[in-house]
């Protein structure tokens, strides 16, 4: 996974090398969803974690209900002025169908069921996978906000 192709939202050439070994949270983002305030959650959770090699990294998706129909300045500048986000925000990509992203791809393969044993596409946005630096997956539900007690045990065990 970390070696997969992606862009930055400036559109630069990058991967996720720089994570290799840390506990990352992987949340396809929207700017116009009902989920939308995660993001509040999200930085609480960079701002707590970050130094003990935790990072939140932000995939902007547009295939629920155009819900991200932004530019990437556009998406950059709503991140930032409207939440203060703090963690990398990368390319607006597929999560789902002919055209998911090849990290997509992966992370539902190596996820396994989430709490209540789903498997398979994303089904909205803020799905959120996490990955420990030994590279197991947990997957948790849309709803499931960022400061829920079982993410925040999950990511205080990868850290551990």
């Amino acid at each position: 996974m970390y070696t997969i192709p992606v862009h930055t939202l400036s559109g630069e050439l990058s991967s996720l090398t720089a994570y290799e070994g840390q506990t990352v949270l992987i949340v396809n983002v929207a700017s116009k969803c009902g989920l939308t305030p995660q993001y509040e959650g999200l930085v609480n959770l960079q701002t707590t974690y970050g130094e003990r090699g935790f990072s939140v990294l932000g995939f902007p998706c547009n295939q629920f209900k155009g819900q991200e129909p932004g530019t990437a300045e556009e998406i950059q500048s709503f991140c930032s002025t409207t939440y203060g986000v703090n963690f990398p925000i990368f390319e607006k990509i597929d999560v789902n169908g002919e055209d998911r992203h090849p990290i997509y791809e992966q992370l539902i393969g190596d996820a396994g069921a989430d709490a209540e044993g789903y498997l398979g596409d994303i089904r909205w946005n803020f799905e959120k996978f996490l990955v420990s630096p030994d590279g197991s997956v947990k997957r948790f539900a849309p709803q499931v906000t960022p400061d829920d007690p079982t993410i925040v045990a999950a990511i205080e065990a990868a850290l551990a």
